[in-house]
């Protein structure tokens, strides 16, 4: 059988059964929303959403296409014109695979939010997914993924990451025996600039 892609299927939705996912990296300034709305109303819809269908609550949950959604729901002009309903794509594929695609979309259009990204690392790593298959899926290389990792500074996440050994002072470098004199220091010939540093 051949693969046919997602496109050649869209399908109608109504927008009161899509609703976003709560995991998008992605975000849009106000003047490139007012540019995504010029777009809409100018061309239409030149691009179907993409969601995953969740058959038991019949909604279909956004994996890519949040902002054109948002557009409808914005601006009534563009709801009434369109009879509230946006041209969605259906992808079938389990959590982790629908965020990786959502990071797909995103990089690729070359815009995604730092701390949700280190968000979605977090969730795939709980999800018992290794760097290997968020390097692979994600696009990303081991440092990349190191960064985000560090920015939610949950320590679990670096359980499989090997450190170098950390530097051990050499005893005979010192003789701990011997005391150390410290030369004392007459209180009234410090100037007060002395004492202040004395202190810190």
């Amino acid at each position: 059988m051949t693969y046919k892609s997602p496109v050649y299927q869209v399908i109608a939705v109504p927008i009161e059964k899509i609703i976003p996912n709560t995991y998008n990296p992605n975000a849009v300034a106000p003047p490139e929303m007012k540019l995504l709305y010029d777009s809409i109303k100018e061309d239409g819809y030149t691009m179907p959403i993409v969601c995953y269908y969740v058959k038991s609550k019949d909604v279909y949950v956004i994996v890519d296409g949040f902002h054109r959604y948002r557009v409808m729901l914005d601006h009534p002009d563009i709801y009434l014109r369109e009879d509230g309903k946006l041209p969605v794509s259906v992808i079938d594929k389990p959590i982790e695979h629908r965020m990786a695609s959502t990071i797909r979309h995103n990089r690729a259009r070359g815009s995604h939010d730092v701390d949700l990204m280190s968000n979605i690392i977090k969730e795939l790593h709980e999800l018992g997914r290794s760097d290997a298959w968020i390097s692979k899926h994600l696009g990303m290389d081991k440092d990349e993924i190191l960064r985000l990792k560090q920015i939610t500074g949950l320590a679990s996440l670096f359980k499989d990451i090997q450190f170098g050994q950390a530097w051990v002072p050499d005893v005979d470098e010192f003789d701990l025996d011997e005391d150390i004199a410290v030369p004392a220091i007459a209180e009234e010939e410090n100037t007060e600039e002395d004492r202040v540093l004395l202190e810190v």
